[in-house]
């Protein structure tokens, strides 16, 4: 596989950068509190926006011209003030002054639809490319794949970290290596649980999509979330795992409500009406044991509802163990990250992903159709 060209080897094609117009691929897409009344929208959280300075910095430290573009929200294809890049225009012109961001990229149907000649309006007057947005380097989207077929292009440092540190779970683990896997679908997940079996020596499994592994264990889930045409799926895989000396942990107690709405905790049988929110307490001391005897783990998707403090538990307890371990720990963006967050763990973990699907189809494929099109692939 062909090198991924950096910043220093697009400092060698371009010569001396000063001067010179560098669009840099972001990934702004933040957290927005949009207030009832209709007034302008704040940020919540700016990690993202700050997670691409080092590599604005770098370019302008070297006297270029910098333009950055993101995504914000989905609009659909088209103008739609409330998805507006104004309120990160604001604050990235508080922490880099004199750097100009485009509006919405996905405000134009080229974006999403991989358009040529929104292409050639992203590189006009252009004379180098820089994609630092790892959390959309797996969409072939304009903005990702285009640049690089037009002009000389390289990855920003923090693209650069998320593919070391997610290439070295993937190629060069250590051992046990452990992933612990949540969220609310199992379908979204299948391709990495049946990659990382590969890999993994254990896998966790939290959330509501351990209810689809319940049935395909014969078990009974109530009313809790769960996807039928994926049983005989999930009973593959844990087929496969058993065949393979690996072990998937499912929770042996489940925390949620009853059919009369109550709040109560169950085993891993839950009765007509009940619904799971949380795995139970003996559920996440059994995660915290396997997690505390790993030397690596990847964390993705929560345990349950967190943002419900009656079903934070499981979640919590986990994001606990996460930080204390001793192992190399990496959080795979999205909800886990905002979990992480949310229990002030953010900073004791090792490594925290911008990317919660870039980060399962890189380990899942071991590439991105963005790192493809730097690699001119």
């Amino acid at each position: 596989m062909a090198e991924i060209p950096t910043l220093e080897d697009l400092e060698q094609q371009l010569g001396d950068l000063s001067g010179k117009r560098i669009l840099v691929r972001t990934d702004f897409n933040v957290p927005l509190d949009e207030p009832e009344d209709g007034g302008p929208a704040t940020i919540v959280d700016d990690f993202r926006i700050k997670a691409a300075l080092p590599t604005i910095e770098w370019l302008t430290g070297r006297g270029a011209n910098v333009v950055t573009a993101s995504h914000l929200g989905r609009p659909k294809g088209e103008p739609d003030p409330r998805y507006s890049m104004d309120p990160v225009r604001s604050r990235l012109g508080e922490l880099a002054p004199g750097v100009e961001l485009l509006e919405n990229l996905r405000f134009d149907p080229g974006e999403t639809g991989n358009s040529p000649e929104f292409v050639a309006t992203l590189v006009d007057g252009i004379d180098g490319y820089v994609n630092d947005a790892f959390g959309a380097s797996h969409r072939a989207h304009a903005s990702i794949v285009g640049p690089p077929q037009h002009v000389p292009s390289a990855m920003g440092r923090l693209l650069e970290k998320e593919v070391e540190v997610l290439l070295g779970l993937r190629n060069k683990p250590k051992r046990p290596f452990v992933a612990v896997l949540g969220g609310a679908k199992v379908s979204d997940k299948l391709g990495v649980i049946e990659a990382l079996l590969d890999v993994v020596d254990e896998i966790v499994i939290g959330g509501a999509m351990c209810f689809t592994f319940f049935l395909a264990q014969g078990k009974p889930v109530g009313a809790s979330l769960s996807e039928p045409d994926q049983v005989e799926v999930c009973s593959a895989l844990l087929a496969k795992a058993a065949e393979m000396g690996k072990t998937i942990h499912l929770p042996d107690d489940i925390t949620g409500t009853d059919a009369q709405g109550n709040f109560a905790q169950f085993g891993s049988r839950l009765g007509e009406g009940a619904i799971g929110y949380d795995i139970g307490p003996g559920s996440a001391a059994a995660f915290t044991d396997v997690i505390m005897d790993a030397r690596m783990v990847f964390w993705n998707g929560p345990m349950g509802m967190f943002e419900d403090e009656r079903f934070a538990s499981g979640t919590k307890t986990v994001a606990q163990a996460m930080a204390d371990t001793k192992a190399f720990t990496v959080v795979g963006g999205g909800d886990s990250a905002a979990a992480l967050a949310q229990f002030k763990l953010d900073d004791e973990v090792s490594h925290v992903s911008t990317g919660g699907g870039a980060s399962l189809e890189l380990l899942e494929n071991g590439d991105l159709p963005g790192l493809k099109a730097l690699r001119n692939d």
